[in-house]
């Protein structure tokens, strides 16, 4: 029984899948955590932790004798090698933020319009670009020293393929997410790379982007696929179509769709990435999503069920209390120093209202995100499935029905990034997409009516606009 494995690099650990390549039905699985990688606003990690935890994950899934692997890991992640392919400093992550400053840098060259057309996205703290700009900025020593970058995904993928001199790959869906590679040219953006540093000869420091289905090396005799970024790697494990939706609630919320041309947001809400396949995945990302629940269910002194339990006892527009949940800044909108800020809160609101305050904010934030990825003329009118550990909740997967006035479905499968993984190890090996997936189940039908949904989204929205101006 040939075997494909799908690997998940997460912020927090490694996820490992073993699936059968015929039926994709689950053989083996294992995990591995990461170490911490530090407080806000400071988010590294040695990428020889990853490296670690896949090592310990593979073997908790029996080390088995697989045909084809494929690496999906964090977007935006800067890894930095020297001459000699030996690691120059920590990797930042894609929730560091100490880059703010050289995101707007970034802008300020050019203009926010330019940067879409260019690259399809305006930077952000996030992106790989910014990154880039601060370590040439407050690390010149460490700057100095590196000859190769690459993303996280990449690094895996190469560490597979024997690490040393080999070449480092990455592919169209990861590398969309730097910020210096074009989903609309298919091509690195060589302008930008000359903002960042007009003396470096770029071509030399930059991975190779495979084609989706290319076999970019071999690993234990297995085929090994040119990988691809988390949220990517999630679409495929859906099996996501046009018009579908996938809203994905975890440490971070994202929400995106497939399209078949690529978009471009001079507002820097939409992120016009490319995916695994060929085809586009404009994505919107929060910094801010269940780690606002863990937040309150904390003050709130209750668990996360009973959290649900008190945000459901309220109703939609939880009494007209609005929670802004930007606990420790926030990427959409574009806010890196703001802090959360409880609106309206009067003498007759109950510990109910502001549980589902939490859980309103971070929704009609996400919502937000959809509704510009809409504007970009992207379909939006399919079906919605929730993903990450808030769907786990019966309250978040009710609530967002409620907000969006569809019914929400959830998946069947736990680690649908690994999931994706599988996927396109399988159709590396076999050169075309496999019939499975993950299967879905529906969690919760709207019961709002569209005055109180719509009532809810609209004080959201003043709140953001009267605190923050956006």
């Amino acid at each position: 029984m040939p075997v494909v494995v799908g690997v998940d690099s997460s912020t927090q650990s490694t996820k490992v899948e073993v699936r059968d390549l015929d039926s994709g039905e689950l053989v083996s699985s294992g995990r591995a955590a990461h170490p911490s990688t530090g407080t806000a606003p400071v988010s590294e990690t040695n990428p020889n932790d990853w490296i670690n935890a896949f090592d310990h994950a593979y073997a908790q899934a029996g080390s088995p004798d697989a045909a084809a692997i494929s690496v999906a890991g964090q977007q935006h992640g800067l890894v930095t090698l020297d001459a000699q392919n030996k690691i120059v400093r920590d990797a930042k992550l894609w929730n560091d933020t100490e880059s703010s400053p050289d995101a707007q840098w970034c802008v300020d060259q050019r203009d926010a319009a330019w940067w879409a057309e260019h690259v399809g996205s305006v930077p952000v703290a996030s992106f790989t670009v910014a990154k880039l700009s601060w370590l040439k900025r407050v690390e010149p020593k460490n700057w100095a020293q590196v000859a190769r970058i690459c993303l996280p995904h990449d690094f895996l993928s190469w560490y597979l393929r024997g690490g040393g001199s080999n070449e480092i790959t990455t592919d169209r869906g990861d590398a969309s997410g730097t910020g210096y590679w074009s989903a609309k040219t298919g091509q690195y953006d060589h302008e930008v790379l000359q903002i960042i540093d007009s003396t470096r000869d770029w071509s030399k420091m930059l991975p190779r982007v495979a084609a989706p289905l290319e076999a970019t090396g071999t690993w234990k005799d297995a085929v090994i696929g040119c990988g691809t970024g988390d949220n990517m790697a999630g679409a495929l494990g859906i099996g996501l179509l046009p018009g579908d939706i996938a809203i994905s609630l975890g440490t971070s919320g994202t929400v995106y769709a497939v399209s078949a041309t690529p978009t471009s947001d001079r507002s820097a809400a939409v992120a016009g990435f490319a995916d695994a396949t060929g085809s586009f995945l404009p994505l919107v990302c929060t910094l801010n999503a269940t780690k606002v629940f863990d937040s309150f269910a904390n003050i709130l002194n209750c668990d996360l069920k009973q959290f649900g339990e008190l945000a459901m006892a309220s109703t939609t527009g939880a009494n007209e209390l609005v929670l802004l949940p930007y606990l420790d800044g926030e990427r959409t909108p574009n806010l890196p120093n703001a802090r959360a800020m409880v609106v309206g809160l009067n003498s007759n609101h109950s510990r109910n209202d502001v549980a589902r305050a939490a859980i309103e904010g971070v929704v009609c934030g996400l919502l937000d995100g959809l509704a510009a990825i809409t504007n970009c003329g992207v379909d939006t009118s399919g079906r919605i499935f929730l993903l990450g550990g808030g769907s786990q909740s019966s309250a978040v997967c009710q609530i967002v029905a409620d907000l969006t006035g569809k019914e929400v479905s959830v998946l069947n499968e736990p680690e649908i990034v690994a999931l994706g993984a599988a996927r396109q190890a399988a159709a590396t090996l076999t050169g075309k997409w496999p019939s499975w997936s993950a299967s879905s189940r529906v969690a919760a039908q709207p019961i709002a009516t569209n005055p109180q949904r719509t009532a809810a989204r609209e004080r959201f929205a003043d709140a953001r606009m009267r605190n923050y101006g956006v």
